[in-house]
């Protein structure tokens, strides 16, 4: 049991990962947290996609490395996810500092109420 648990140690974290990352999403009214939310979900899927590219015993796809191979694939979609993240969180963070400059805050109840009366 131990052994199982140990050898999918990374699923366990990227699954914690999930969970915290969607708990900061719903939970939190600051939107500077929801932020930090949806980087820390983000990096629970990079972790997943890399953990299930592992192959135990395998090589780099060389011609001359012998088989199994480690399929590439994987990685390069984590690579262009993480520059697609990056450039997601500067968006995010930009429009962030614009609401702050509009309202005055980062509360998200603030923000309606604040929108609403107007």
């Amino acid at each position: 049991m131990i052994d199982m648990v140990a050898d999918r140690l990374y699923y366990l974290v990227s699954f914690l990962l999930l969970g915290v990352g969607t708990y900061m999403l719903i939970a939190n009214g600051n939107v500077v947290k929801k932020v930090i939310g949806m980087n820390v979900f983000q990096t629970g899927i990079f972790l997943f996609f890399i953990t299930s590219a592992f192959v135990t015993g395998a090589s780099p796809p060389l011609l001359t490395a012998p088989e199994p191979y480690v399929s590439p694939l994987p990685h390069v979609l984590i690579l262009t996810a993480i520059v697609v993240g990056v450039s997601l969180t500067a968006v995010a963070l930009g429009l962030v500092v614009r609401v702050y400059e509009a309202y005055g805050t980062l509360n998200e109840q603030a923000i309606r109420q604040v929108s609403h009366d107007e």
